[in-house]
């Protein structure tokens, strides 16, 4: 199984208002295994950047000034996609973006490209009802290390919501992952193994103990001694 795990940044919020991409990254898992390919372009829009989406990725246009239009990097964006499942967060959002950039130039839309897209926040609204699902509260929620993340970036998210993904889906690792194989480190965008919060332990105090030992008990009795929690005593002459 193929997947690139995708974001974008942009110039502001709605295509259909002329907005544009200017950074674009994915990454690669496959068999839900990072495999280290990876595309990242920033892309020079053609246009003006917005004062607030500006302050969220920090991007402007003087340092795109040199860079790439999209057209210039739309045969190697389809073909780094092609044939994969997308992971998305907020996949409507930069599936919106993608296509209007791809119809300006007479291209296919991205779902007749790629073999199907996830969308992380509809799958962490179903899984966390009611909770904030935004990529840094899922990192907390999960406890991947997101203190690089000051601004918004493409290829930093992707990464981190590669990790986020995996967490999310780990019930399906389980079955992806052969038991004698260790994992791969996580790689941050420095090339540096990034090194993951040790797991927390928490062991039940004197007041749970003496409560999972009642219950125990009542279940016990309940079953008239087939309780299978308990010890049993050792028959005689064993």
């Amino acid at each position: 199984m193929r997947q690139i795990v995708l974001d974008t940044e942009t110039t502001g919020l709605d295509p259909r208002q002329g907005h544009r991409i200017i950074e674009v990254a994915g990454i690669e898992l496959v068999n839900r295994r990072l495999t280290g390919r990876h595309l990242h372009k920033y892309v020079h829009p053609e246009r003006d950047i917005d004062a607030g989406a500006q302050a969220v990725h920090g991007i402007t246009l003087e340092f795109l000034a040199d860079k790439p239009k999209f057209a210039d990097i739309v045969d190697e964006f389809l073909e780094f996609i092609s044939g994969a499942e997308l992971v998305i967060h907020n996949a409507p959002f930069d599936i919106g973006f993608l296509n209007a950039e791809l119809s300006r130039l007479d291209r296919v839309p991205v779902d007749t490209v790629c073999s199907g897209v996830v969308d992380t926040l509809r799958m962490a609204k179903d899984l966390h009802p009611g909770k904030r699902n935004s990529l840094d509260a899922l990192c907390e929620r999960y406890e991947i290390d997101n203190s690089s993340r000051t601004l918004h970036g493409a290829l930093l998210d992707t990464e981190l919501l590669a990790e986020v993904y995996l967490a999310m889906t780990r019930g399906q690792n389980s079955l992806m992952i052969e038991p004698d194989e260790a994992p791969r480190p996580q790689l941050g965008a420095d090339g540096m193994v990034r090194q993951r919060k040790p797991l927390i332990v928490r062991r039940a105090d004197p007041a749970e103990l003496e409560h999972h030992a009642r219950v125990l008990a009542a279940i016990d009795k309940e079953s008239k001694g087939a309780c299978l929690w308990l010890p049993k005593p050792e028959a005689e002459g064993a």
